[in-house]
């Protein structure tokens, strides 16, 4: 006789849960949300140690000064307070991503960062072996697609009210204004 009781497991929607796929297994919602996690601890970590160069010149970093010299020599206008918009981007946006606050947000601040990043250092090759940006791509495109797909379940987002829920428009918005952004910075230097 089957129990009148409610099931304790939830449903899953996945293709492979629905047949889609004949022969395939139905995956765990909460897979994506771990691999989401991971993501994005491991995107917003990097990107924080790689800001704390900049403002506080650890980890073998140079500081404001060190860092404002350089932007100074890739032709940015006010270099030191650029150093500290970026070195602020890379922390801020970095450690709120990694738990995942306003992460389309965050994810934004990121890959505005990187395409500066991407636009200074361009050299034309692929591989970083030969001077290449492959690491500043795939930065940009780890910050895109976190931007897109939401922080996942485990994150801070999921207890706010307004972007507990996440649609693919806030992370469209934000990649937009991330793009917008780094163009805008991009456009100002001599």
């Amino acid at each position: 006789m089957p129990s009148s009781s409610p099931s304790t497991t939830a449903p899953t929607t996945t293709r492979a849960a629905a047949g889609a796929f004949p022969g395939s297994v139905a995956t765990s919602p909460h897979a994506y949300d771990v691999g989401l996690l991971l993501l994005r601890l491991v995107l917003g970590l990097t990107m924080a140690a790689h800001g704390s160069q900049k403002l506080f010149g650890w980890f073998g970093g140079g500081g404001i000064d060190g860092t404002g010299a350089f932007f100074d020599a890739k032709g940015y206008p006010a270099a030191k307070f650029m150093a500290v918009v970026a070195g602020l981007s890379e922390v801020g946006g970095g450690l709120a991503l990694a738990v995942g606050l306003l992460a389309p947000l965050a994810a934004a601040a990121i890959l505005g960062t990187m395409l500066n990043a991407l636009a200074v250092t361009w050299s034309g090759n692929f591989f970083a072996a030969k001077g290449g940006s492959e690491y500043e791509l795939l930065l940009i495109a780890a910050a895109a697609a976190l931007a897109l797909t939401g922080p996942g379940r485990y994150a801070v987002d999921r207890y706010l009210p307004v972007v507990r829920s996440h649609r693919l428009s806030y992370g469209a918005g934000a990649v937009l204004l991330g793009l917008v952004t780094a163009g805008a910075v991009l456009l100002i230097r001599s």
